[in-house]
């Protein structure tokens, strides 16, 4: 996900989708990167609203319980964030592991 608050449809559309793919079973890695990097911390996706549209903090929640968040490191690094600031269960990881994922067998990305 590239979109932060700075593009509120495009953000909750891919949490949208994330969440709904790990009540599907789905496997998820969901990458923030860009300026939704600061959903990474605790307490920016209560921050963020959008009238007609599931909670951030509940699609968070969710894809939390059911698969991986990874903050960019370069994007982490821009903001300051480091790995103790982070919410429990997110990580920082760089593009040789997004490489990684993204490439595996059977694996389909979608960026937003």
């Amino acid at each position: 996900m590239t979109a932060g608050s700075d593009a509120p449809e495009r953000c909750n559309q891919a949490f949208t989708v994330a969440a709904a793919a790990v009540a599907s079973g789905v496997p998820v890695s969901l990458w923030l990167t860009g300026e939704s990097a600061w959903f990474g911390l605790p307490g920016r996706a209560k921050e963020f609203s959008l009238p007609e549209a599931t909670p951030l903090t509940d699609l968070l929640d969710a894809v939390l319980a059911g698969g991986k968040v990874t903050v960019c490191t370069q994007c982490a690094a821009r903001r300051g964030i480091g790995v103790d600031d982070l919410i429990e269960g997110v990580r920082i990881a760089g593009a040789p592991t997004f490489v990684e994922e993204a490439l595996g067998e059977g694996v389909q990305a979608l960026v937003y």
